[in-house]
């Protein structure tokens, strides 16, 4: 029993040691890689960066009033369309007391002295057709009435003026109406009624009344990494995606570049501008975050291959073109490469049009 307990423990070591061998027989083995063929290909080739940004209108205009005051009545809203000259609000004023004051006793005294003129021209006008006397006095009389009579009007209007801000013959004009200067769309309306109103002056830019902008000419201003600033030029073309509307690609064309950078959270950034195409079928609000996809240049039907094909040495590029298939064998080749948008890379030399080249290594999966 133990002769036969002893053989097996033998077999049981040869096994383990033939078993051992074997294992690291078939690790020292070089493992056999397979590759991906890719072929060399006409394709467009585009390199591109992204601005981040908003959608503006290129001139949003702020209504300021003529005249301090209240607001007293509101005429428009958000939203709405206006014509140059259209009525936004009106303004009730609130009158100084001291000019009212002043405007009042004018009032007065221009009324006594209209009706005292008024007394001198009737009893002078009778005198004269009875021929007590000569015209002369009576025209000078007459003109004293006319005179004191358009005081009275002027001084009746001033006291309006101070009063409400309207005359009767300026109130279609009156400067208690703030009207549109421009035609467009009211962007925003900032005053409601009972608000208190300042015009402007040289201490202050006076209130807001409303803001209005043409929508049909709308810009894309945003920012540029310095990095890329010096790749862009005045008509570039690019494509704006506006957050709030994914499915939809503006073309718009680049405007402008500020000469001069900011820094922004330790970033040099410079500001752009682009005249966006508005398209008809789309309402684009002002204000909309927004995204540049800005071609920075282009190359178009041109040899290509994937750029994880292309190996670098120094300042040397080349690739393995295929020379067998099955076992796969492969010769390193130079080429001299182009534009690369970050999936293809252009072949300027040194392959040709369906020449084969190797691609990345296929793994297998595990089962």
């Amino acid at each position: 029993m133990k002769k036969v307990l002893k053989i097996a423990g033998l077999v049981l070591l040869g096994l383990l040691v033939i078993w051992t061998f074997v294992f690291l027989y078939q690790k020292s083995r070089p493992k056999v890689k397979n590759y991906q063929i890719e072929s060399v290909a006409m394709h467009k080739i585009e390199k591109r960066t992204v601005a981040t940004g908003k959608v503006q209108p290129r001139n949003e205009i702020l209504i300021k009033p003529q005249m301090s005051g209240i607001i007293a009545e509101v005429y428009k809203e958000a939203g709405e369309l206006v014509q140059a000259g259209d009525i936004i609000a009106k303004i009730q004023v609130v009158p100084d007391m001291v000019n009212l004051s002043g405007a009042e006793s004018r009032v007065s005294r221009a009324q006594l002295a209209a009706d005292q003129s008024r007394s001198n021209y009737e009893r002078d006008r009778k005198l004269y057709e009875s021929n007590v006397i000569s015209r002369e006095e009576f025209e000078k009389a007459q003109l004293q009435y006319k005179n004191d009579q358009e005081e009275l009007r002027a001084a009746s209007d001033n006291l309006s003026l101070v009063r409400t801000g309207i005359t009767k013959s300026s109130a279609k004009y009156s400067n208690t109406l703030v009207r549109s200067t421009v035609s467009g769309t009211i962007l925003d309306i900032p005053i409601k009624v009972g608000n208190s109103v300042i015009q402007s002056n040289n201490f202050n830019d006076g209130t807001t009344i409303a803001s209005v902008a043409n929508l049909s000419d709308m810009l894309f201003v945003g920012k540029i990494d310095e990095t890329e600033v010096g790749k862009l030029s005045v008509d570039m073309p690019m494509e704006i995606t506006i957050g709030a509307i994914q499915d939809k690609k503006i073309s718009a064309k680049l405007e402008y570049v500020s000469p001069k950078g900011v820094e922004e959270s330790g970033a040099i950034l410079f500001e752009m501008k682009a005249a966006m195409v508005m398209p008809t079928d789309v309402f684009i609000r002002a204000g909309y975050s927004a995204n540049a996809d800005i071609i920075l240049d282009r190359r178009d039907s041109v040899l290509s291959i994937p750029e994880s094909c292309i190996e670098f040495s120094n300042d040397s590029a080349f690739v393995y073109t295929v020379k067998n298939e099955k076992p796969q064998e492969f010769d390193r080749k130079n080429v001299k490469v182009g534009l690369s948008d970050g999936i293809n890379i252009e072949i300027v030399d040194g392959l040709k049009l369906k020449d084969r080249v190797r691609g990345n290594e296929i793994i297998e999966k595990k089962k």
